[in-house]
């Protein structure tokens, strides 16, 4: 039952596509009204370091700092580190910029003093001026592995070294079994004035599902009687950005929004689809959801205002 208090939204997010709408939401509601949970499925250590791919993705876009050439790290990078560190022999398929290795020490030092991930992700994104609460899914190691041609790799071999070429058999989150979620994300989710939750059109295999591996956090998604609404990452059979369609086809799903719709199933009540896929609309419904459809490709910072005003509406106007 809800409060007098505002209204209040909860984003599950990861990539860049996740971290695009983020943006549009935390620039129309304010760090009282939004929060946002990370997956950190993809976190690795690489030469010691703790790496934690989406809640700095995050970071950077929401502080600005984002490369939005390069389409991921940090805006005004430079890569000195990284050549005299390959000229020595070392390992460079990762592409560690200075700039964003500052960011990997300093987290690695406060790691060190004994603070947990959260706390960590907490005084980073206070230290880039942002005041939106961002939180990781859990402090433990939640691993996303993937298992090809017979073997078990990790998410990074598999993205980044390997391009994604091998065909996936299987998806594990390696830990999620035991790994507890982080309380507040718990505490947002059970918030009396929560609204409605979005989950953002993030890979739903890679960004989203290490998140909902959590049980804690399904099964309390799934007990909740406010709108769950899932924005989809595919337009016209394609991913926007990154493996989803490939995905898709190779564990046997549709490779379409229909897909994405029946991947989440009833987890969610409402669902997003691009102008492009409008013919889609009627067999969603078909799956018991409520569907809006509009522009969802995000290119400018006014695509991304306009989506997420487009999405909290669609909350406002609709019951369950």
């Amino acid at each position: 039952m809800k409060t007098n208090g505002k209204n209040k939204y909860l984003a599950f997010t990861g990539g860049v596509g996740g971290a695009k709408l983020c943006v549009g939401l935390s620039k129309i509601l304010s760090a009282y009204e939004i929060a946002f949970v990370v997956n950190t499925g993809d976190d690795f250590i690489h030469l010691d370091f703790p790496i934690c791919p989406d809640l700095d993705s995050l970071m950077y876009a929401l502080s600005a700092e984002n490369n939005e050439e390069l389409g991921w790290g940090r805006k005004g990078e430079t890569w000195n580190f990284l050549r005299s560190f390959a000229e020595l022999g070392g390992e460079n398929w990762f592409q560690l910029g200075d700039r964003d290795l500052a960011v990997h020490v300093m987290r690695k030092q406060l790691l060190r003093e004994g603070l947990t991930l959260a706390e960590v992700t907490s005084k980073l994104y206070q230290r880039f001026g942002i005041s939106h609460a961002v939180i990781p899914m859990t402090n433990e190691p939640v691993a996303t592995k993937i298992q090809s041609q017979g073997e078990l790799k990790s998410f990074q071999k598999y993205f980044v070294k390997e391009r994604c070429e091998p065909k996936i058999e299987k998806i594990v989150y390696h830990g999620s079994e035991h790994a507890k979620p982080v309380p507040a994300v718990l505490e947002k989710l059970r918030d009396p004035n929560l609204s409605g939750v979005v989950i953002c059109p993030s890979n739903p295999f890679l960004s989203i599902d290490p998140i909902l591996s959590l049980e804690t956090i399904k099964s309390v998604l799934l007990s909740l009687d406010v709108p769950v609404i899932a924005v989809s990452p595919i337009i016209h059979g394609n991913a926007v950005k990154g493996p989803t369609d490939k995905i898709m086809t190779e564990l046997g799903f549709n490779q379409s929004a229909l897909g994405v719709a029946e991947h989440y199933g009833t987890l969610i009540t409402h669902f997003v689809l691009d102008n492009a896929d409008v013919n889609l609309r009627p067999e969603i419904e078909k799956l018991g959801l409520s569907v809006l459809v509009c522009n969802t490709l995000m290119k400018t910072l006014d695509d991304k205002i306009e989506l997420a005003d487009n999405v909290i509406k669609f909350i406002k106007n609709t019951s369950i």
